[in-house]
């Protein structure tokens, strides 16, 4: 499919966001992103999908730990969550010109309910969009990693498997495929880093790149 072109945030905001299977450590790297930016002194947004806002806190218990809900519902509620997340956080911060760095966003719908769930890639993809008004992140990047090993990296939590990370290998490997085969069609966008090597050195290749779009290259 042809590749979106993001949104441009207005007045010095930057949208940014991390995509790729469970285990792959998209909740530390916004987190080591989020601790550098406040140390140059940029104000910074650490959010995620689903759970981002109070309401988006309700939907993410009942898709990932509710009863069951069939591939057309779920696919709908994660783009009502995103709908509201977008109109009610992201774009606000972003308009104060804060930098937003999302746990997830709309590749992951795409990746996971229209590839891993079958739903079509380019019918959840044209949801999302609808859904946000078509906001892009001006960088999105994948943590990519075998799902196998993903997996191993939650094996000692004491929280039980949600309703995505027990949704078997096939399924697993379908969304990896998917987040890949997007990455190609717009490096513009996208960043992938191989989600194996050490913390740091994933730390350090994603502050390059996110310094270049702030300007600060020197700083990186």
């Amino acid at each position: 499919m042809p590749a979106a072109t993001p949104e441009p945030a207005p007045d010095g905001g930057l949208f940014v966001s991390f995509e790729g299977g469970d285990g792959s450590g998209k909740s530390t790297q916004s987190r080591l992103l989020g601790d550098w930016l406040t140390g140059l002194g940029r104000e910074v947004v650490l959010t995620r999908e689903p759970g981002g806002t109070e309401l988006g806190r309700v939907l993410r218990r009942e898709i990932l730990h509710g009863g069951h809900v069939d591939p057309r519902t779920e696919a709908l509620l994660y783009a009502a969550d995103r709908a509201h997340h977008v109109a009610s956080l992201v774009r606000p911060a972003l308009a104060g010109g804060a930098v937003v760095v999302t746990d997830r966003y709309l590749d992951s719908s795409v990746a996971y309910q229209g590839s891993g769930r079958d739903l079509g890639a380019d019918e959840v993809e044209g949801l999302s969009l609808w859904a946000t008004g078509g906001l892009l992140p001006a960088l999105t990047v994948l943590l990519d990693l075998d799902p196998v090993a993903g997996m191993a990296r939650l094996a000692g939590r004491d929280a039980a498997p949600d309703r995505l990370e027990s949704a078997g290998d096939a399924f697993h490997r379908r969304t990896r495929a998917a987040f890949l085969d997007r990455a190609a069609a717009d490096p513009d966008r996208w960043l992938v880093l191989d989600a194996a090597r050490p913390v740091e050195e994933v730390a350090a290749a994603v502050r390059v790149r996110v310094a270049a779009l702030l300007g600060l290259e020197e700083r990186a």
